[in-house]
């Protein structure tokens, strides 16, 4: 493969494969993480730090049935576009498996911090709605080998038998569908604790959408300490109090409830005071019920909250990519240090490729009204990589490619469903919360409380 220049187009902006890369994977991205790397050591390893970093973020995209031809693709395409008259790394994949065994998980969580920096300096002008930065949040488990040493470490299931697994939450944009933050954890991880872990990642004036799992006192109140906003869709397992008389459930559309669960007044924890909204589903069949701590009317209103929560279904679309395009549903690895890293560098992998895709759909003014499509910026980025001179060019820049990559947003003519799974249930829509007046002993702890804040005012 001919090697491509790094020219930029206009205004700078550049226009090739890898001068896209070098622009979103700058050198204050990669010093990040050379700083939380140790002291080199032995003078004959072959994968130094930067080979291997770009390396494994290749690896995630190549195309190839195996982890040994998918790592040979990204060491090619590593020396075709990025190789200056440095020592080559090395030529085996077990080679490249022993340096990656050898990495510290520590520089591949640096290397993400430094590039969620570089990826808010760089989509910041196309990433807000309606005054908030939309982000969804949600959880999946991803299979791995039968092998004895992922069994003892990360768990096994007697009774469905299933295999070692590890539970992935994951924070995305809703608007643009890019991957802003994760954490891994054993298959029994509290997503919830996952996302209380998440909330200092997210930059200022961003609004959490999560569904009814996340649903919660010690959530809502989480989100308010970390100075992020929530918008949280809520069951019949809620109970709120009503702040004026009583009204009917019917008939409810937007207003302010006290959130005071038992476990909240035996801890001494204050009453929560959230805007409960009721609003229709995208079918208009079903109803959505959801609490947020933004108590103004306007902020959002009514209809765009609705859309809000629609929106979150571009964090099941990333799952979706993340397990079907780049082939993630079963890691391959057979220890635990490596199965860790191979799903902590294909996250890493997944980030850049969502965010090239959504910049150069942004920066063509169809931010917004055309989202991207993962799969086939994934296809343009495979046909860059591939090294066969007998390959038919195509036409035109590399950057004018994945700006026509948008997704299909004509009417759905078919069923959603291809065919049914098996042993997947029904989806339930969860029932309506519950109201109720202050009365008894609640609200004779209430006015205790109210009266004790109110003596303490100056």
């Amino acid at each position: 493969m001919s090697r491509q220049t790094s020219k930029g187009g206009p205004c700078g902006r550049p226009v090739d494969l890898a001068g896209i890369l070098r622009h979103f994977l700058s050198p204050d991205v990669f010093r990040q993480a050379h700083a939380a790397a140790p002291p080199p050591g032995r003078s004959d390893v072959r994968w130094t730090l930067h080979p291997l970093l770009l390396a494994l973020i290749f690896s995630c995209w190549a195309a190839g049935d195996g982890p040994d031809e998918r790592s040979a693709a990204a060491r090619a395409f590593f020396l075709t576009h990025f190789h200056h008259k440095r020592r080559q790394p090395g030529k085996t994949p077990e080679g490249f498996s022993l340096a990656l065994a050898r990495l510290p998980c520590c520089v591949l969580r640096a290397f993400a911090r430094a590039l969620r920096r570089r990826l808010a300096a760089l989509l910041a002008p196309f990433w807000a709605v309606d005054g908030f930065v939309p982000f969804g949040c949600d959880g999946t488990r991803l299979a791995r080998p039968r092998t004895a040493e992922p069994e003892r470490h990360l768990g096994h299931d007697e009774v469905s038998d299933a295999p070692p697994q590890v539970w992935l939450t994951a924070v995305v944009h809703l608007r643009l569908g890019i991957l802003w933050s994760w954490i891994l954890g054993k298959p029994d991880a509290s997503e919830r604790e996952h996302l209380r872990r998440l909330l200092p990642t997210l930059p200022a004036g961003s609004l959490v959408v999560t569904d009814a799992g996340y649903q919660g006192y010690e959530m809502m109140a989480a989100t308010s300490a970390a100075g992020v906003s929530a918008l949280m869709r809520v069951s019949s397992q809620t109970l709120f109090y009503l702040v004026d008389g009583p009204v009917d459930l019917g008939a409810w559309s937007d207003g302010l409830v006290r959130w005071w669960p038992g476990a909240a007044r035996s801890a001494g924890l204050p009453p929560l005071l959230v805007r409960l909204m009721r609003a229709s589903g995208s079918t208009g069949k079903s109803v959505v019920w959801m609490a947020s701590d933004v108590l103004e009317p306007s902020r959002p209103p009514l209809e765009a909250a609705g859309r809000f929560y629609r929106m979150r279904w571009e964090s099941e679309g990333f799952f979706r990519t993340y397990k079907r395009a780049l082939n993630k549903v079963k890691l391959t690895h057979r220890t635990v240090k490596l199965v860790h890293r191979e799903a902590e560098g294909s996250l890493l992998g997944v980030q850049p490729l969502l965010a090239m895709g959504a910049w150069a759909v942004a920066a063509s003014g169809k931010a917004g009204g055309a989202p991207c499509s993962p799969a086939k910026v994934l296809g343009e980025v495979r046909y860059e990589m591939d090294g066969d001179p007998r390959k038919v060019k195509r036409r035109g820049r590399f950057l004018d490619r994945p700006r026509r990559c948008v997704r299909d947003r004509g009417p759905r003519n078919g069923p959603k469903v291809r065919r049914p799974w098996p042993k997947r249930k029904d989806h339930k829509p969860p029932k309506p919360p519950k109201l109720r007046e202050m009365t008894g002993k609640v609200k004779a702890l209430f006015d205790k409380r109210l009266r004790r804040e109110t003596l303490r005012e100056p």
